[in-house]
């Protein structure tokens, strides 16, 4: 009895975070350059005296899907586009190096470059500082070009150069905060073979359809176990009663 209870109860429980996961890539479908979490179910047996028969259900996170995104034109200076494997290199709140696909950019009011959610963009220096000027342009391997104020249209200087970056997708993990970082704690160098495509954006990988789809199949499993529990509630009332007529 207590084994039924034991796997319905953690399923149930990790079905519902498993619906979490399936919840936030739905809501996701829209974000340039999200990466879908991808999730999936694992057996783990007790461990102690007289609990060898007892085994959970745990909701094991398998990483992300790393498939590119469609590359949408956006005619927009400050968007750009990883294209193909990748990454752009960000300051994150601990002060410390992360990775995103997501190449919607401005200026702050300082002129430093970041994303549109407040992230300093990095070059290979440190944080891209722009001076006043007119005609931004991103070149392919993230040069950055701008005509200053007041000059000929002709006058081009080079300003800075994104970091962009290509690590092992195996080394890679996902924070809180959306942004990627290396397990180890080791920061990427660039490479020069990362390539962006301006004026572009990478759209969400999310397949909406799958997650609609694995939204309903979970809601299903968590039905069963939820019926699974009754059972065991009610074999558990009926076992008492026979046994109260026997005595």
């Amino acid at each position: 009895m207590d084994r039924l209870i034991y796997t319905a109860m953690t399923g149930a429980s990790h079905v519902l975070q498993q619906q979490a996961a399936v919840s936030e890539n739905l809501a996701n479908t829209s974000t340039p350059g999200f990466r879908a979490s991808l999730n999936t179910f694992r057996a783990v047996p007790l461990v102690g005296e007289g609990l060898a028969t007892r085994t959970f259900v745990v909701d094991s996170t398998a990483g992300s899907d790393f498939t590119p995104g469609p590359l949408q034109p956006t005619g927009r200076p400050l968007d750009v586009a990883v294209n193909g494997t990748g990454w752009i290199t960000v300051q994150g709140a601990d002060g410390k190096e992360a990775y995103t696909r997501n190449g919607s950019l401005q200026i702050s009011s300082s002129g430093v470059l970041q994303t549109r959610n407040g992230q300093e963009v990095l070059g290979e220096g440190g944080p891209i500082t722009l001076p006043p000027g007119d005609q931004l342009t991103f070149a392919k391997d993230g040069t950055i070009s701008i005509v200053p104020s007041g000059s000929k249209a002709s006058t081009v200087t080079v300003v800075g150069r994104l970091k962009l970056v290509n690590p092992e997708r195996a080394l890679l993990e996902r924070g809180g905060d959306g942004l990627f970082r290396n397990k180890d704690g080791s920061v990427a160098q660039a490479d020069a073979k990362t390539e962006i495509v301006s004026g572009n954006l990478e759209g969400s990988n999310v397949n909406t359809v799958e997650m609609m789809v694995n939204m309903i199949s979970l809601a299903r499993k968590f039905d069963m176990q939820m019926k699974m529990l009754q059972s065991a509630d009610n074999d558990a009332k009926q076992a008492s009663s026979i046994m109260s007529i026997a005595g």
